[in-house]
């Protein structure tokens, strides 16, 4: 009882702290370097903000994370060395972008991998458990062989990139992101309190105040935004959150996991795709995100003054009713499975229609 009186002290403490960095941040940012974090850049594909913004969440973000990483080392002994070299280097790459050092798509593609490569193999990153009886196998060998090892390698980096492209993809509106991120980090922390899995979950909690604070500045009306930065560094910790859940949960199917990050994954597998098929770079922006599409149709009802936050609360509430129900048998692989492949099947009919209905009324 005491030790949860402790952690509860240390979160509230963590919480104004974090309020403050948000505060401080979003205040003084347009200063650095005569605002080189502004972005004023309105004519690119994505942007959807009529003034210039500061894109100082993630510095702001990347702070109030490491000051919890000491909170953490304080009241547990553990310095989470994952989180901190993986998260570090990827907010680095995005930082590029965001201080107008421009790199290419295929070269910033290649910096996440070279990081990604060294950090999972020198911090033994390792996914411990998948509902597919071939990749299990391969999982299982992974130690024992070259090939295995190569087949684990490749595949967790997958898994890494799709989450960390998939949260730069979706953050375009103010909210969009980091509601779906609160979502999936509060499914993962009632998961594991479910579990008795205490001290991860307190973690778990650090990450969704830093959520909640930056919400603050971004929604409904964005005085900040996360950047390339925050929204890798986003994904980067999504992706821990999924494969330390998924490690320390084994009798919870995997395709759970799937499905909660059913959205993030599945933008950025369908949208390359898309693009291919469409004769398009597969790697460069375009205006025919499922996001965008829906907020074409939102702005048309309800004007540019709301189009911009409730299409982001429309999105999330579409999600989190397709999402939240498989709680319900997280346990039972079979089910998941089909509940993930539904979605799949749901995703491309309701991007098929509104993308036709989109283009017959702007002609997209």
């Amino acid at each position: 009882m005491q030790t949860d009186s402790i952690e509860l002290g240390f979160l509230s403490i963590f919480a104004l702290i974090t309020f403050f960095t948000f505060l401080i941040t979003s205040k003084f940012s347009h200063k650095i370097s005569d605002g080189i974090l502004l972005d004023a850049d309105f004519s690119k594909p994505q942007a959807f903000h009529k003034e210039a913004v500061s894109r100082s969440g993630g510095i702001a973000s990347l702070i109030s994370l490491l000051v919890f990483l000491g909170i953490y080392y304080l009241l547990y002994s553990k310095f989470l060395y994952e989180y901190f070299f993986i998260c570090l280097s990827i907010f680095a790459v995005g930082y590029l972008d965001d201080i107008k050092i421009k790199i290419t798509p295929n070269v910033r593609l290649f910096l996440m991998i070279v990081f990604l490569f060294i950090f999972i193999n020198y911090l033994s990153i390792r996914i411990t458990n998948i509902d597919l009886i071939f990749l299990n196998t391969w999982l299982d060998n992974a130690e024992d062989s070259i090939s295995g090892m190569i087949f684990l390698n490749i595949f967790t980096i997958l898994c890494f990139l799709f989450i960390i492209n998939g949260a730069n993809l979706i953050d375009g509106f103010n909210g969009l992101l980091v509601i779906n991120l609160i979502i999936i980090n509060s499914v993962l922390l009632f998961v594991n309190l479910k579990n008795n899995h205490l001290e991860f979950s307190f973690f778990l909690t650090g990450q969704i105040i830093i959520l909640i604070s930056f919400l603050l500045f971004n929604f409904p009306k964005a005085k900040m935004f996360l950047g390339d930065s925050g929204s890798y560094l986003s994904g980067s910790l999504v992706s821990l959150n999924i494969i330390i859940t998924n490690n320390l949960n084994p009798l919870i199917s995997s395709f759970f996991f799937c499905i909660l990050l059913f959205y993030l994954f599945f933008e950025v597998f369908f949208s390359f795709f898309r693009k291919i098929y469409q004769r398009k770079s597969p790697v460069l922006p375009d205006n025919q995100h499922l996001h965008m599409l829906c907020h074409k149709q939102i702005l048309q009802k309800v004007g540019p003054n709301k189009s911009n936050y409730l299409n982001s609360i429309f999105i999330n509430l579409v999600f989190s009713a397709l999402v939240l129900p498989s709680i319900y048998f997280l346990n039972n692989s079979l089910v998941c499975k089909y509940w993930f492949f539904s979605l799949i099947l749901i995703y491309i009919m309701f991007y098929i229609r509104l993308y036709h209905l989109t283009k017959n009324q702007f002609d997209i």
